[in-house]
């Protein structure tokens, strides 16, 4: 053994002879001025088979950073240091490409061999020196001449020959400048994929997913290229840590190619290119099968996928000068964007291929091209979510304009079915109580009757639709008045049990004693609360009973808390439908195959009043046992006092006018009014005629239908209160009666200067109350006027 290393000493201090030593003292020059390197291709020899070989073909290294391309042979560099130092010195060799498989160097001086590894094919801790890069530490004896040896191998990846000495401070600086060069560059590209992937999240375009994957995969591609890969991923080396390169770097071209293909609207804009990126695509498939075929596929895989690199760049390049020839219109950031890539990735691939030399701008052109592509295609991105922004603002425009057509088309909807409904459900429901009010015989009511009630059950369904429609436009309103609640809750009751007792159940009605007689409130909106639940309690229950209890309890400030207990033994809910008892059109989501009737919104629009007059609602119920509603309303107690009877107003003759074009509502109008004998009237088909009635005769009040043909209601009654027909009519009383119920009617007419509004179907009670209550103001506004005039 001590012959073999003596013997190789000896060539050793042979080939000193043959060629010049670099002193690391004197450092005049570079290192690879005093290298040679040979290639010994596939030949796998051992130091001692180099050293021996006195056949080898040494060349002179051509620059500091000397390209052999891409090739699977063994490299082999030699050059001799010398300290001329009296003592010990320490250096660092930089030298090969951080993804060059394998890297041995052997120092060789008259003690011996010594033998050190690096490369990212060996496990990372096995390492000489525990660094991302091929470095080598080496200690220099005083005086004595190192015959150095460097062998480099790689799978078919660029080799690159440089020698860069370091002292140990050097290298320590080199190094953090290094770092911060690095961290600079990861940092950004790492900001902008995780940023422009935000992006995507939330605004779902293609183009923001392609780019961040695209920036995501040149910065893994950049860290397998400077070794981070295998220092952090794979510590281990081996199988994925020798293609990590080729891995990354076709995914970013796929990316690249995917970006440009989304942003550019290739697929619309140059059909014929799309063909173009096809291509593109297909060559990067099967170079991702080559990788993973055998080890010459791969060696192979190394200058096609770069070749590809530059066809995909002319194809990007190529599309763009298209697009500006043709007048397309391109964000100029992202033309610079690429620009600056193109340049970048040129420098690299050509220096990868030995097509430009070695050197800081060629080695990290690819780094320089990427960074500032990525500020300029972020800016270009930036453009790019203006232009969506405006594009939303724009769509969102265009939404609220349609949105607002369609509330005006819905409500004008809404309005016309209210009147076409309202109007023959008027004529029906006035001809069943005028016979009702006329028949005496039991049998020849029942027709009446069972029409009266159907026109009922289809007027609350017209009711609820509208009612719906009214919660949600926000527009159900609470109208206060004193009433009496007894007397309402007893009608609704009569009524019900009634039907309740139809179907042989059970039927116990219990009110409070201590029930104020006079109460503030909405009458109709209460009266809807109660007749809704008590609706469901029948509808809902085939056998068995009802019960219905108030009680009242005396709250300050003059309020009283109404409490509701309307129970029933009924088929009851489902726990699980229970929570959506309150939903709109919840009975049809039921499985009931429709055989309690209905549409489904009565409790959703009893939630809804029950919350105007700020009480709560309650719902306990079990399947097939029954239903316990729970209602807890807050109205305001008045004290009684004594009030002008309305039949102190009853004996005054009225001269009433009736606009209304239907001719059976007209019928109607005439069977209400000719039953008060103190009312006379006359009847105009429309405004036209009503205009015409005022000029020739005198009225006391107008009962106006706003639908009409030739001239309408609204514009009658502009026409009236302009003053144009004279003070008289300018001051009548006019009374809305129409079958639309919107509440954006009853605000139109009131604006309007009507005094009153009323919806058919005609109350027969109502309507007379309202006509003497305006004839009761009239008279009284005649008494004050005598009696100013007589103290004149």
């Amino acid at each position: 053994m001590k012959q073999i290393l003596l013997l190789t000493y000896l060539v050793g201090l042979n080939l000193f002879c043959q060629n010049q030593t670099f002193d690391v003292l004197k450092n005049e020059g570079e290192l690879f001025e005093f290298a040679e390197f040979t290639n010994v291709g596939k030949l796998d020899l051992s130091i001692s088979e180099i050293t021996q070989n006195a056949q080898l073909d040494y060349q002179t290294l051509e620059s500091g950073n000397h390209s052999v391309g891409f090739t699977s042979d063994n490299y082999w560099v030699r050059f001799k240091l010398i300290n001329s130092s009296d003592t010990p010195q320490t250096y660092y060799l930089e030298t090969a490409r951080p993804i060059t498989d394998a890297a041995n160097m052997f120092q060789i001086s008259k003690s011996g061999i010594q033998h050190f590894k690096s490369g990212d094919e060996i496990p990372f801790y096995n390492k000489q020196v525990k660094h991302r890069s091929t470095i080598f530490k080496l200690t220099l004896p005083p005086h004595e001449p190192q015959q150095m040896y460097l062998h480099l191998k790689s799978d078919g990846e660029t080799i690159n020959l440089p020698l860069q000495l370091y002292s140990e401070t050097g290298f320590l600086m080199a190094n953090y400048k290094q770092q911060l060069f690095l961290g600079l560059f990861y940092g950004l590209l790492f900001l902008a994929g995780i940023i422009y992937l935000f992006f995507y999240s939330s605004l779902k375009e293609k183009s923001f997913l392609y780019y961040s994957l695209y920036v995501f995969s040149i910065a893994f591609m950049q860290a397998a290229l400077d070794g981070f890969i295998h220092e952090y991923i794979f510590p281990e080396g081996g199988y994925l840590n020798s293609r990590a390169v080729l891995i990354t770097a076709l995914l970013s071209n796929i990316f690249l190619l995917k970006y440009c293909e989304q942003f550019l609207n290739i697929n619309d804009q140059l059909k014929g290119f799309a063909k173009g990126f096809k291509v593109a695509y297909g060559i990067i498939g099967f170079m991702f099968l080559m990788l993973f075929i055998n080890a010459k596929t791969l060696e192979i895989a190394y200058p096609i996928s770069n070749v590809n690199g530059l066809f995909s760049l002319l194809l990007i390049l190529a599309t763009i000068f298209t697009m500006r020839f043709k007048r397309i219109k391109i964000d100029p950031y992202f033309s610079f964007g690429i620009l600056f890539l193109v340049i970048g990735l040129l420098g690299f691939v050509m220096n990868n291929l030995s097509l430009l030399p070695n050197n800081f701008l060629t080695l990290n052109s690819a780094k320089f091209g990427s960074g500032f592509e990525v500020i300029f295609l972020s800016l270009s991105m930036t453009n790019l979510i203006r232009k969506l922004r405006l594009e939303k603002e724009k769509s969102q425009e265009e939404a609220l304009k349609k949105s607002e057509e369609i509330s005006q088309l819905k409500t004008y909807f809404m309005s016309n079915m209210s009147h076409e409904l309202r109007t023959p459900i008027n004529t029906i429901m006035g001809i069943a109580e005028n016979e009702l009010e006329t028949l005496t015989n039991n049998k020849s009511r029942k027709p009446y009757e069972i029409i009266k009630n159907a026109s009922l059950s289809l007027l609350s369904n017209v009711n609820d639709i509208i009612d719906f429609e009214k919660i949600e436009n926000n527009q159900l309103e609470l109208r206060s008045a004193q009433f009496n609640p007894s007397i309402k809750l007893n009608q609704i009751s009569n009524s019900w049990k009634t039907e309740a007792i139809k179907k042989g159940l059970d039927y116990t009605f219990e009110m409070d004693s201590e029930i104020p007689s006079s109460v503030y409130a909405d009458p109709d909106r209460f009266v809807q609360i109660i007749n809704n639940v008590l609706s469901n309690a029948v509808k809902f229950t085939e056998k068995g009973s009802i019960y219905f209890k108030l009680t009242c309890l005396k709250q300050p400030h003059d309020m009283c808390r109404f409490s509701f207990e309307i129970s029933d033994t009924g088929i009851g809910i489902d726990p699980e439908a229970k929570d959506n008892v309150f939903d709109s059109f919840n009975q049809m989501k039921l499985n009931h195959k429709r055989q309690f009737g209905g549409i489904g919104l009565g409790l959703t629009i009893v939630k809804h009043i029950v919350e105007l007059f700020k009480g709560t609602i309650k719902i306990d119920s079990e399947p097939n046992k029954g239903t316990t509603v729970f209602i807890d309303l807050n109205l305001k107690s008045l004290v009684q006092v004594e009030t002008v009877s309305k039949e102190n107003n009853n004996d005054t003759n009225l001269h009433i006018l009736v606009v209304e074009d239907n001719k059976m509502n007209q019928m109607v109008m005439r069977k209400i009014l000719s039953g008060s004998p103190n009312i006379t009237f006359a009847i105009a088909n429309n405004g036209q005629e009503a205009l015409d009635a005022l000029k020739k005769d005198v009225y006391d009040l107008v009962l106006m239908d706003l639908q009409m043909p030739v001239m309408d209601g609204y514009e009658a009654t502009e026409i009236i209160r302009s003053g144009n027909l004279g003070n008289v009519a300018n001051n009548i009383p006019i009374i809305a009666v129409t079958a639309d119920a919107m509440q954006e009617t009853k605000k139109r007419v009131l604006a309007l200067g009507m005094n009153d509004y009323m919806t058919k179907p005609i109350n027969k009670d109502l309507l007379f109350e309202k006509i003497y209550a305006f004839n009761f103001i009239r008279n009284e506004e005649e008494d004050n006027n005598l009696g100013n005039l007589r103290i004149a």
